[in-house]
């Protein structure tokens, strides 16, 4: 896995590249990297893997006039990145954005390009940037429910954490959760989009009721969260159901970055994707079947129809995920989890969430 990589080796890689580069100097000629291109168009989705892999393009970064600064940008954004790993230390992306003010010509003008060279970065040495010493800044999600997350305290000794302790309050996943262990009896994961109904099923205990674990993803899930979930359903053998609202962005946004992975982070998505998760979401055909209160789509909503349909690998391979599409651009609606609250604050509790468990010919793949 990317995220086994040894410090050593990934300095190793850094010299590498740097030496590479003097050598190209010293006889003259333009030094250059060569970075994997980081979008859905080097991509593609076989069902058998369960992921986005990369399929060989890239750019190539050369040093000349223009480029300049961006090449100074990834060299000293490397330099950095050693430094932390032989240092045993962590930046935020923000702060990596404000240690460059201290690189003359070459400091970032807004934190947008600072991460594009990260990634960059992070693709080229095809590791994941907790290893190369860089954190996000969001949380990884919340928990809670049938299940014992185990930890270490600052001296190393094991630490149990019971999920159903938190009372009115969730479990926090950590921004690196590779040394945790679990221990649970649920029966399954239920990945849901919005804090507002993960706060619902929690307050009335949801998760004692269908013996479950509740994980908030708060909109497109953080790489931290996807990885948690992902290695509690393999180490536990748990189905993973993933509840969202019924639009383009609940669909293709978040269910499918959390299933299969993004463009954007290809040469990880082995690793921080869910290939065995479910939609058990808002669909099309329950708005229709639960008689939705509805918005229209907006212009962003039908262009991402179009665009996912056309250019996404996963939609490409799947036939239902068409329909569904289709359906929901012929319906020019959208559903909000919220809007079963029509039939009762707690209908998603008494009702869907249980009718949609037990039909499978509701959920999408």
């Amino acid at each position: 896995m990317a995220g086994e990589k040894s410090g050593k080796d990934i300095i190793k890689q850094m010299q590498d590249i740097a030496v590479k580069i003097y050598k190209t100097i010293l006889q003259k000629e333009n030094p250059s990297v060569n970075i994997p291109l980081r979008s859905l168009n080097n991509v593609k989705y076989d069902e058998k893997e369960g992921y986005f892999e990369l399929i060989g393009k890239e750019k190539e970064r050369t040093l000349t006039a223009s480029t300049a600064k961006t090449f100074a940008q990834t060299l000293r954004m490397m330099a950095m990145s050693k430094e932390l790993i032989k240092n045993d230390d962590i930046a935020t992306k923000r702060e990596a954005y404000y240690i460059s003010k201290n690189w003359g010509d070459a400091k970032f003008l807004e934190q947008p390009e600072s991460d594009n060279v990260m990634d960059d970065i992070e693709a080229m040495l095809m590791t994941n940037r907790e290893q190369i010493g860089f954190v996000p800044e969001e949380k990884g999600g919340a928990v809670a429910g049938q299940l014992v997350v185990i930890d270490k305290d600052e001296n190393g000794k094991e630490l149990k954490i019971d999920c159903t302790k938190f009372g009115s309050g969730a479990y926090s996943v950590p921004v690196s959760v590779e040394h945790l262990k679990f221990e649970t009896k649920a029966s399954f994961i239920l990945a849901i989009e919005t804090a507002g109904m993960f706060q619902r099923l929690v307050k009335h205990n949801y998760w004692k009721k269908a013996n479950c674990i509740l994980v908030s993803m708060g909109g497109v899930p953080t790489r931290a969260c996807r990885r948690f979930i992902r290695r509690l359903a393999d180490d536990k053998k748990l189905p993973v159901y993933v509840f969202t609202d019924g639009d383009p962005y609940g669909f293709f946004s978040i269910y499918r970055t959390l299933k299969v992975g993004s463009g954007n982070a290809a040469h990880i998505n082995e690793y921080f994707c869910v290939p065995q998760a479910k939609f058990i979401g808002i669909t099309p055909q329950d708005i229709i079947d639960y008689k939705l209160p509805t918005h229209p789509l907006k212009e962003v909503d039908k262009k991402k129809i179009k665009d996912v349909i056309k250019n996404d690998p996963f939609c490409i391979h799947s036939k239902e995920w068409q329909k569904a599409l289709k359906q929901l651009a012929d319906m020019g609606k959208r559903a909000e989890q919220q809007a079963l609250a029509q039939h009762g604050l707690n209908f998603v509790i008494s009702n869907y969430l249980p009718d949609k468990l037990k039909n499978h010919k509701t959920w999408l793949p």
